[in-house]
């Protein structure tokens, strides 16, 4: 019975990247980026009696790739109802998202990290699925802690704002956050909240005094309908601004009268500035209306940052929705609450100083997003540990493509190659469609991975049919995956030499110090002092530097310190 084919578009459209893996390698590596097929979908290969199936290029099936998109249910945990849901947008094939972003008063923080790489995810999973994504994700350039930090360095606060802005741009930029749509800035909206402050006191929502201007939560009968939390529950100092003069204790500031040495902006109640929560609901409407598909944010916003949202919001505008309110979970340092007061505190500058930044990605996107994640050494040692193999597994196979002709490869595979690349495809779409499960995902990348070095290396691998064309069809899968999870780097070879560095940064060892070792331990083997050949390899695996024998001679690799991989054992 033939083989039902269909050509199976990668998860993210390819393109050639031109990796500079060696000097002579570069132009051969362009030509296979170009010629490379793409990678096919066997639908049925058990009980097939073929031992090889065809992959063919061309745009015949073009339109199967979408078919499948279109039928692929993505399945997102809403936190207004507490359960997952399927993800319908408003808007056949279009998509309103909104993320809350940082106070920008000083470098961000690996909780912060946390949030954005998570909502980069559902982003570059959205475009995948063929929507049409709005991604808005604000700035706040206007607060006390901007004001309270800019008075302790003398700067002036809209200008320290926007350095720290640029900085988040880098720290983004470092951890392979794609840039939003839009990034709007609370300074550059005034009249957008000025005009909704407005609407919710002629709607009778607000009150006035004394040039404050203050939210009745008293008129918003659903108040706590996010969080949970009853309006009894809210008193103030709690998260909430004490002020004798408010209606409720849980009334919270529209706008706060100018203070001296504060910016204000004019309004008609005065020189002020806005609060806190009427930013987003500002900016969010004035982007994508008041009913669009996502609000998302860390779930220390659900109360009362997101709560006060939902209330102004519905204050202005009776019709205002959002379908989905999506929330990651906290950032754990050895087991307790990230804080600086505890002096747990770790920016990401800090972590990427010693770690390479995608190992940074690669331990957030190891953990469900909603679920909280324990920093400690191990795990990001562990992280760091797993992103060398996968980038040395998918170079070493560039490195033996390079040296083969893509116009001579054949249109086929062998069945079970592509049964892995079906299994590992079906693997990562069930999870990523099931609230973004990138844990499995990952999980599933093992399995080709290994495929792929035992094709490069064990003998049974080396005399395989159709080598070379399984080489390719599963080095494209995985790096169209890694694509989708933000993985690739500009390059595999680049990537190896930093997580290298970083290595003997945490080892505190040169490169020439640890080929010093490996030369003194050739000389005690030839001289058959094994025990002084044992030390030194210990010694070196003590500080993460893992030693490699091979007939070419002795090589080393990044490796989890042995204090460290005892403690992972003890853990288990």
């Amino acid at each position: 019975m033939a083989t039902l084919l269909k050509c199976y578009r990668p998860l993210l459209p390819f393109q050639s990247r031109k990796i500079p893996i060696a000097t002579v390698a570069v132009e051969c590596f362009r030509y296979y980026s170009r010629s490379r097929p793409r990678v096919v979908r066997c639908l049925s290969t058990i009980g097939n009696s073929k031992s090889t199936v065809d992959i063919k290029g061309g745009n015949a099936v073009d339109g199967t790739d979408t078919e499948l998109r279109n039928q692929q249910q993505l399945w997102l945990h809403n936190t207004m109802t507490k359960q997952k849901e399927v993800f319908i947008p408003k808007v056949p094939g279009k998509v309103g998202m909104y993320v809350c972003g940082v106070t920008a008063y000083d470098l961000s923080h690996i909780g912060h990290a946390r949030v954005y790489v998570s909502f980069d995810v559902l982003y570059r999973y959205l475009n995948y699925l063929g929507y049409e994504v709005n991604y808005v994700r604000n700035f706040t350039d206007v607060d006390d802690k901007i004001i309270a930090r800019a008075n302790e360095l003398g700067e002036d606060p809209l200008k320290l704002s926007r350095r720290f802005c640029e900085e988040f741009h880098q720290d983004m930029t470092y951890v392979h956050c794609l840039p939003p749509s839009v990034e709007p800035r609370v300074s550059d909206h005034m009249p957008h909240i000025i005009d909704m402050i407005r609407q919710i006191l002629d709607n009778g929502c607000a009150y006035r005094i004394d040039g404050d201007v203050y939210f009745s939560v008293d008129k918003f009968p659903e108040y706590g309908k996010l969080s949970g939390r009853k309006l009894e529950d809210n008193r103030a100092g709690e998260r909430v601004t004490v002020d004798a003069r408010k209606k409720h204790p849980a009334d919270f500031a529209l706008w706060k009268s100018a203070k001296e040495g504060e910016p204000f902006w004019e309004s008609p109640w005065g020189p002020g500035r806005p609060g806190w929560h009427i930013e987003c609901s500002a900016m969010s409407a004035a982007y994508l209306g008041y009913s669009f598909d996502i609000h998302g944010g860390g779930m220390d916003l659900v109360f009362p940052h997101h709560e006060n949202e939902i209330a102004q919001s519905c204050a202005t505008c009776r019709k205002s929705n959002i379908t989905y309110w999506i929330h990651n979970g906290f950032v754990n340092i050895d087991s307790e609450k990230m804080s600086k007061s505890l002096g747990n505190f770790f920016t990401i500058r800090q972590v990427i100083d010693l770690y390479h930044p995608l190992a940074l990605r690669l331990f957030l996107i190891g953990t469900h997003y909603r679920s909280p994640i324990n920093y400690t050494i191990v795990q990001i040692e562990s992280a760091s540990d797993r992103l060398f193999y996968i980038y040395q597994a998918l170079y070493d196979c560039q490195i033996l493509l390079c040296q083969h002709d893509g116009a001579s490869w054949k249109d086929s595979i062998p069945a079970e190659t592509a049964s892995c690349i079906n299994k590992f495809q079906d693997e990562v779409l069930a999870s990523m469609s099931d609230d973004l499960h990138t844990p499995v995902a990952l999980a599933a990348m093992s399995d080709p991975l290994k495929l792929i070095n035992d094709l490069l290396h064990t003998r049974k691998g080396k005399k395989q049919a159709l080598r070379i064309e399984s080489l390719a069809a599963l080095e494209n899968t995985i790096s169209n995956v890694l694509e989708m999870l933000g993985l690739v780097p500009a390059s595999y070879a680049e990537a190896l030499h930093e997580l290298r560095l970083k290595a003997l940064k945490r080892a505190k060892l040169t490169d020439d110090q640890v080929h010093q070792k490996i030369t003194e331990r050739d000389t005690a083997r030839k001289n058959k002092e094994y025990d002084r050949s044992d030390v030194i390899r210990k010694d070196l695996a003590a500080v993460g530097i893992a030693l490699m024998d091979s007939p070419e001679g002795t090589t080393w690799r990044p490796a989890i310190p042995l204090a460290l991989q005892e403690e992972q054992v003890a853990a288990l």
